[in-house]
């Protein structure tokens, strides 16, 4: 008799799961970061050093201001102190139409100041430090020489006590921005320096150490593309408010808007440019109407200059206009002749 033992049933092994392509082999050490080549090293070196550098030039006169407005609590922002009296350059949305500051240095102190003058046009305002102070200062420096790729650092002061920095290139020059006015702001710098909450009023510095810019905005969504008010603008605007208090501009007293010339007329009249301005409306008293201009006519240049729409006769109408006669040639059923008018001063309403 045959006694049949039971084998047992063999169990399967978990199938091994092949390792990913490129994978070293099973046992190997772990993989480690490769070293940065000495040559890319000494490039992020050379670039951290020239923005630590910056900083420690220009942080110091960067300060936080707050606003407050009757019983309640403004807005914040940040200013750069232009001159060593105390002179602080911010932006006018900042400000937003206050007489006084509260100015907060990096190294703690709490001062206040007087709002010299306020350019909504330029979004820019201008304020003095009360206190007998002698206090780090940044020099303005020349924008037109600005380069897209340039390196540039945006600085802020937005807690008070310490100076928030990005980084980033010039995306674009020669931009233009709409201010809260409606006004064009013209030779506006982009970049991807991104502006952090509170920063806006700051300067925009280049690697020399250099103010090129002052940050006034940010589009949200937009990858962070930041505009800054060129300094070539902010030294112009700075020095109309210190000697006026405000920036002077012409004034001719006319509702405008753009005009497409049709070809026929563009024949007819022996034009080469496509687009003027059409008066809509002429105030009483203003100098355009004691001039004799009329609704309906359409302004072709201002003193030789092509006006092919309304921000064209904006940005045409500055300060050195004013009180001096100038020429406008207009188109008039068909017929271009030429008008001589004497601007006002713009008077700024609030």
């Amino acid at each position: 008799m045959k006694i049949m033992l039971d084998r047992p049933t063999p169990v399967a092994s978990p199938p091994v799961a092949s390792p990913p392509v490129g994978s070293p082999p099973v046992g190997s050490p772990p993989a480690t970061t490769p070293p940065v080549p000495p040559e890319d090293q000494a490039l992020l070196d050379a670039y951290s050093r020239a923005v630590i550098d910056v900083v420690d030039r220009v942080g110091s006169a960067v300060v936080r201001l707050d606003v407050k407005t009757g019983d309640r609590q403004g807005g914040t922002g940040s200013g750069v102190i232009v001159a060593p009296d105390g002179l602080v350059l911010t932006n006018s949305h900042v400000v937003n139409g206050a007489a006084r500051v509260k100015v907060t240095t990096v190294d703690g102190r709490s001062l206040t100041a007087q709002v010299v003058g306020d350019d909504p046009d330029t979004d820019l305002a201008l304020a003095r430090i009360d206190a007998p102070v002698t206090l780090p200062a940044a020099a303005l420096g020349n924008s037109k020489l600005l380069k897209r790729g340039q390196l540039v650092i945006a600085i802020g002061n937005p807690l008070g006590f310490e100076s928030t920095v990005t980084t980033g290139v010039v995306s674009a020059l020669g931009r233009s921005l709409r201010a809260r006015s409606g006004r064009l702001i013209d030779d506006v710098i982009q970049t991807d320096a991104a502006l952090n909450p509170g920063n806006s009023g700051g300067p925009l510095v280049s690697s020399r150490g250099e103010v090129v810019g002052i940050n006034t905005a940010v589009i949200m969504g937009a990858q962070g593309i930041c505009f800054a008010v060129a300094a070539n603008t902010a030294s112009f605007v700075l020095g109309e408010l210190v000697r006026h208090g405000r920036v002077r501009r012409a004034y001719i007293g006319i509702a405008a808007q753009q005009f497409t010339l049709s070809r026929r007329r563009q024949l007819a009249a022996g034009l080469t440019q496509e687009t003027a301005v059409m008066v809509a409306t002429v105030e009483p008293k203003s100098p355009a109407d004691r001039a004799g201009i009329a609704s309906g006519d359409i302004i072709l240049t201002l003193d030789g200059a092509a006006v092919t729409g309304a921000d064209d006769l904006i940005r045409s109408l500055a300060g050195d206009k004013i009180a001096r006669s100038i020429a406008l040639e207009i188109l008039r059923n068909g017929s271009r002749l030429t008008v001589s008018l004497i601007p006002d001063e713009r008077v700024q309403r609030g």
